[in-house]
């Protein structure tokens, strides 16, 4: 009896090893598929949390996952009369911080309009589009242009968006049969080692458009095309035009160029009719976008009777664009134009005899000569440009008969004290009293 016992409760252990062994097993397995619980209390917390959950979706909405963009409904706004813009590069409209303190300082002054880049030197799109086609050229510095672009409207802020063409590294590489080329046939660079698209090129036209189109979709109310013209440094000598030299354009001397009156002798320039066929198509395919476009041309196009040797002519581009845009620098004129021997220390003479001429050429070929919106200087070359020299450009630009105008700093920070407030006052962010040698210059915007 005692021996049974003894098996009995021999065989009661190995049954109760063998239960406990077998939950172990069961206890691991359970684990092991429920990676968020690491210990079994938690299992009961982790079907709470679950349920709670569950009774919640069923009465609250969704909320929307981490990548999915909300919707912006894209509108457009009027151009402004007048038009009073400066320039953001797309860097900096990627950069929250400082482009916020951009679009307060233009709340805070007479400007209105903002121009950003799109597409610059590079050749990359600074934000992503919806075209396939664009997708290996974008860069995306600016992540949310719709957004922005509807915080600026919301705000009253009219959106230019620029676009360097013919200057375009990228698509020379993907192309290089309508790049400028080298005599012995390779891709032609200039000073700064950037490659450039023969103008003639109409592949690349309709690359241009492309871009266009994916601006005016993101909500830009305007197009504003630079570098619409054929390379101005480099080894000259050593060019080759692929697509403009087989048009087999008549050649004249620029000599004999013409007066502002003649425009068809203007037109047998090469390169100036070589930019009169893009242009001409960029206006007519344009059409459809519904926005108006403009065209950024040297500041010397408005003075000089040839085309410069890039194929810029004032009365050639006039007829295609809503607005034209020369870059009107006093530190771009050469030493002893106007008798100046450094027209940057006279902002007022230079910017008020440049467009005084501009505006009528403009008269002269049936255009209003308020479709030129120069680009003023508000940055230091050739001279320091404080308040006293950005507001002597602006009153220049009015004493000329014109109202609006674009400001140019590659940095970004723009001198307060140069600028109105919205209704001709001072602008509200002013220097401090503590720092009267500053008001002189005035604030740059940080």
């Amino acid at each position: 009896m005692e021996m049974d016992q003894k098996m009995l409760k021999r065989a009661v252990l190995i049954s109760v090893a063998a239960v406990i062994i077998l939950g172990s097993v069961l206890l691991a397995i359970t684990l092991k598929k429920s990676p968020k619980s690491q210990y079994p209390s938690e299992l009961a917390k982790t079907a709470t949390a679950n349920a709670t959950v569950s009774a919640n979706t069923t009465t609250a909405p969704a909320t929307p996952t981490a990548n999915k963009k909300p919707t912006v409904k894209v509108t457009h706004i009027k151009t402004p009369t007048p038009l009073r813009a400066i320039y953001m590069t797309s860097w900096v409209a990627g950069i929250p911080s400082w482009r916020g303190k951009l679009i307060q300082f233009i709340k805070d002054t007479e400007v209105n309009a903002v121009v950003i880049d799109v597409k610059d030197y590079s050749g990359h799109i600074s934000f992503e589009t919806n075209d396939p086609d664009l997708k290996a050229v974008q860069e995306i510095r600016i992540k949310d242009m719709p957004e922005l672009i509807q915080t600026l409207h919301q705000a009253g802020i009219y959106t230019i968006a620029r676009v360097t063409v013919f200057q375009d590294p990228l698509y020379a590489k993907a192309h290089p049969n309508l790049a400028v080329q080298t005599k012995a046939g390779a891709t032609w660079r200039d000073r700064n080692g950037l490659a450039y698209i023969d103008p003639s090129a109409k592949p690349f036209w309709d690359y241009i458009l492309k871009i266009s189109k994916a601006c005016v979709a993101a909500g830009f109310d305007e197009i504003n095309v630079d570098y619409v013209r054929f390379p101005t440094d480099g080894n000259m000598k050593d060019m080759a035009f692929p697509v403009t030299g087989a048009l087999n354009y008549a050649k004249t001397s620029s000599k004999n160029a013409v007066s502002t009156q003649n425009v068809i002798a203007m037109n047998k320039l090469p390169k100036a009719r070589a930019l009169k066929a893009f242009f001409a198509y960029y206006h007519q395919q344009s059409r459809s976008l519904g926005v108006p476009i403009s065209a950024d041309l040297f500041g010397m196009v408005l003075t000089s009777t040839d085309d410069l040797n890039i194929g810029q002519v004032l009365e050639v581009a006039a007829p295609y664009f809503d607005y034209i845009c020369p870059m009107i620098y006093p530190s771009h004129y050469p030493p002893g134009f106007k008798n100046f021997s450094n027209p940057a220390q006279h902002p007022y003479e230079i910017v008020n005899f440049v467009l005084k001429h501009g505006a009528t050429r403009m008269k002269h070929a049936g255009h209003d000569p308020n479709k030129l919106r120069p680009w003023l200087q508000d940055f230091n070359l050739g001279a320091q440009y404080d308040a006293a020299k950005i507001r002597a450009q602006k009153q220049a630009t009015y004493d000329a008969g014109l109202h609006s105008w674009l400001m140019w700093d590659p940095r970004n920070k723009y001198t307060r004290g140069g600028y109105d407030g919205p209704t001709g006052t001072s602008p509200k962010q002013t220097v401090a009293k503590t720092e009267p040698a500053k008001t002189a210059t005035g604030n740059k915007v940080q």
